[in-house]
């Protein structure tokens, strides 16, 4: 797949806004990435642009995960365990995602996403205890999650993010700022997963994914001190979240919706 100058320079600024997006809600990279891959950009396969948009996003997310941790937002155990689990649900989920035609697997993510949505707005009044820890206790409920989460996360070729926070805040009750820091390295595995599932079957332009990396990483350190400053307002970092949500899912809906009545 040859691309133009102007869509690697589009792809170099969504890179920027995806990442703003990693560092600022942990999740909600892929649910940018993807749409902004298909409909900004203008990459013509829906599988490349998820193959693609995994890889930038790991990337991605590790430099957003590297400044999280120096402000102390990472529970390190927690986001072992939800790594280890959902690694193996994301290959599952990529082997099965593949096989699905690209639109209708587009739309599928978006319904799935107004579904995050509301559930985001419902937990805006958690506080959460900066205390809480992943213990052998909460391991099996933990662990399940963590699978379930990867399922999905390799299906719609997403970090998973934005289902690993309200997961964590769920099975933890950590604050939300401390689970967004720690979904960023289950984040990473999930997309690097997925990414390398597509890249073997040739679902991947490296160059594109290079320059969406670029973007990515000045916009990951910008989007964690807006994070970090949010946190102190009860509820608004679910909010914006959500609201996030709502917006990219609509407009993925309306436009999936138009590409399946053509077909």
């Amino acid at each position: 797949m040859t691309l133009e100058p102007i869509q690697y320079a589009l792809g170099g600024a969504s890179g920027g806004l995806v990442g703003l997006a990693l560092g600022l809600f942990g999740g909600g990279g892929s649910i940018l990435a993807v749409p902004l891959m298909v409909y900004l950009v203008g990459v013509p396969s829906a599988h490349m642009a998820i193959g693609t948009s995994a890889l930038a996003v790991a990337a991605n997310a590790g430099s957003s995960l590297f400044a999280h941790a120096r402000c102390g937002n990472v529970k390190w155990r927690c986001a072992a365990m939800f790594s280890v689990a959902g690694v193996a649900g994301a290959l599952l989920g990529s082997t099965v995602g593949k096989a699905i035609d690209g639109q209708k697997l587009l739309l599928l993510f978006a319904v799935l996403m107004v579904g995050i949505g509301v559930m985001m707005l419902r937990s805006r009044g958690h506080v959460g205890d900066s205390n809480s820890e992943c213990t052998i206790e909460k391991a099996p409920k933990i662990l399940g999650v963590g699978a379930a989460t990867g399922v999905f996360s390799g299906f719609f070729g997403i970090g998973g993010g934005f289902l690993i926070v309200p997961g964590l805040v769920a099975s933890t009750g950590m604050p939300t700022l401390m689970a967004i820091g720690s979904s960023l390295v289950a984040v990473g595995a999930f997309g690097l997963t997925t990414a390398l599932n597509y890249a073997a079957s040739g679902f991947v332009d490296w160059p594109l994914a290079f320059v969406f990396v670029v973007g990515g990483v000045l916009g990951g350190l910008i989007g964690t001190k807006i994070a970090c400053h949010l946190a102190k307002a009860k509820g608004a970092l679910n909010v914006a979240f959500a609201v996030m949500i709502f917006c990219v899912a609509g407009y993925m809906i309306v436009r999936g919706v138009s590409a399946l009545s053509t077909a």
